[in-house]
């Protein structure tokens, strides 16, 4: 990709762990994490996340994360690509492709390298009977089932997207936290809207953000796991503004050294549940004042 002058430029750290009852119980962690460019830096960057659900009738759902992120990344790669081509001033055309043409090859895609995994790994007996049908092709998705959080960051214009539970957090230069997406009703319990459902393009919220005025200064993404760790969401809504002031305080590199022991402690005081996390920063965002806030409870 070819860089303008006077851009935005980014850069994504983020980390994935096991949760603690995985670890008791021997399972693996069900989530997964992708971004491109690999490098994690550059005026266009696209954040990927899923969680696999787990459970008998998911057996494959490890899987299914890890190539819900992959795929999700190739496809907003190629939808960056075209939104490139277009026109300056084109951004409702850019829109409608986003809400219109992004869910549906996403999930044509995900479910494309379903049946592609399956082909060079059959189902062994047993786990087509966990399937309880027939039909095995139909059922095939729920095996690899998981949810699934995007990001695509442009110079004109910030994509957000979710099918499922998680969270996708904006934080201002001033350290406001907010939600791009509106919540989903149905999401309560363990229930959750997946990449296995039928017809699940139609499930994911879309927030498309034209960049008039100064964009985040830094978006997180997290699976649940972070999230149901904390007391209430007041708590976990102070991680978006905490973070900011540790990458003014210590800078981005810092923050991912320390990000795996602030998962770990807060998976094993908390929820239990696998947890990652995804931080996407503008560059440009200087050092201040010390931090003296906390990305976990464990010691509250």
């Amino acid at each position: 990709m070819v860089e303008e002058p006077h851009t935005t430029r980014w850069q994504v750290v983020g980390h994935s762990v096991r949760g603690a009852s995985h670890e008791r119980s021997g399972a693996p962690n069900q989530d997964a994490i992708y971004w491109l460019p690999q490098s994690g830096t550059g005026s266009r960057l696209i954040l990927t996340m899923a969680d696999g659900h787990g459970g008998a009738k998911h057996f494959r759902s490890a899987v299914g994360a890890r190539l819900a992120v992959e795929t999700a990344a190739q496809v907003s790669y190629d939808f960056l690509a075209g939104a490139q081509a277009e026109e300056a001033g084109s951004l409702s055309a850019i829109k409608r492709a986003a809400e219109e043409w992004l869910p549906k090859m996403l999930v044509r895609n995900w479910l494309e390298a379903v049946e592609h995994h399956k082909g060079s790994h059959p189902l062994l007996e047993a786990e087509r009977d966990l399937l309880h049908a027939g039909d095995v092709s139909s059922s095939l998705p729920l095996a690899y089932g998981a949810t699934l959080l995007v990001a695509v960051v442009a110079e004109s214009f910030i994509l957000y997207m979710q099918l499922g539970d998680g969270e996708i957090l904006t934080v201002s230069s001033e350290g406001a936290v907010s939600r791009p997406l509106p919540k989903d009703e149905r999401l309560f319990a363990n229930e959750t809207t997946s990449l296995c459902a039928p017809d699940a393009w139609r499930d994911f919220r879309i927030c498309f953000q034209a960049l008039s005025q100064t964009p985040p200064a830094v978006i997180l993404l997290s699976t649940d796991g972070y999230s149901n760790s904390f007391r209430d969401e007041s708590g976990f809504l102070k991680v978006g503004s905490d973070i900011l002031e540790m990458i003014r305080a210590d800078g981005l590199s810092q923050v991912k050294e320390n990000m795996e022991a602030w998962l770990l402690d807060s998976t094993r005081a908390g929820s239990g549940d696998d947890i990652t996390l995804g931080i996407i920063c503008r560059t440009d965002v200087t050092q201040s004042s010390p931090s003296n806030g906390v990305l976990n409870e464990s010691d509250s």
